[in-house]
């Protein structure tokens, strides 16, 4: 957890990161001071351990799960059979992590901002890049620039839909049908286990496709 390397914010620039992206996806503050307390070892309970796990999807996508655990063997067990019985398969550490790098990933509706004005905003702020995602833009930072970006961001008065550091895959696999509708439920049923974090993958779906899927 981010809180291991010190439970002040203002100290531990990975703990600020995760209280920004835990407040942009509308965490309740006691659950997030919670989650600090019990990082830093002032709540009695368990100690957990952080790592990641990798494998494959359908098609060849490549995976991430980010895991923190109180029991590495169940979770790593729980999760091989989660791939197993999803279409994917686990993999070897550092089979796929070389795909990914970590960047700041800030999503805001085309309807917020044109192009060229946003462009302006984040290369003024520090910004990376500007990404055409179907309905919305993609700005990717690097991370040391992610809080100045997703500031200036809503100083110009854009809300995000969403903001994190994430792993953000170098390329994307395509995934159309029946391997589309598999890649889905493997990101699922990964998510709704209790010791993963955050799942990141690399796969394309089209917006047809994914509502498609969901029908």
């Amino acid at each position: 957890m981010a809180a291991k390397s010190g439970g002040d914010p203002d100290m531990n620039p990975r703990l600020r990161t995760a209280i920004l992206a835990a407040k942009s996806e509308n965490m309740p503050a006691d659950n997030i001071k919670r989650a600090i307390q019990r990082g830093t070892g002032e709540l009695p309970g368990l100690t957990y351990e952080e790592f990641v796990l990798e494998g494959y999807g359908p098609g060849g996508v490549a995976l991430l799960a980010e895991i923190s655990t109180d029991n590495r063997n169940r979770t790593v067990s729980e999760i091989r059979h989660v791939f197993g019985k999803n279409n994917g398969n686990m993999a070897a550490a550092g089979a796929v992590a070389y795909m990914f790098h970590k960047k700041g990933d800030i999503i805001v509706p085309k309807s917020a901002a044109k192009e060229d004005d946003l462009m302006n905003i984040i290369l003024e702020a520090g910004g990376e890049d500007l990404k055409d995602d179907g309905e919305n833009w993609e700005i990717l930072t690097d991370t040391s620039a992610y809080e100045a970006v997703l500031e200036a961001v809503k100083k110009a008065g854009i809300m995000p839909m969403s903001s994190s550091v994430a792993m953000v895959p170098d390329t994307y696999i395509k995934l159309e049908g029946q391997q589309a509708a598999q890649m889905i439920r493997l990101m699922e049923a990964l998510e709704d286990c209790d010791d993963v974090q955050n799942v990141h993958a690399n796969f394309d779906i089209d917006q047809k496709t994914l509502e498609e899927v969901a029908g």
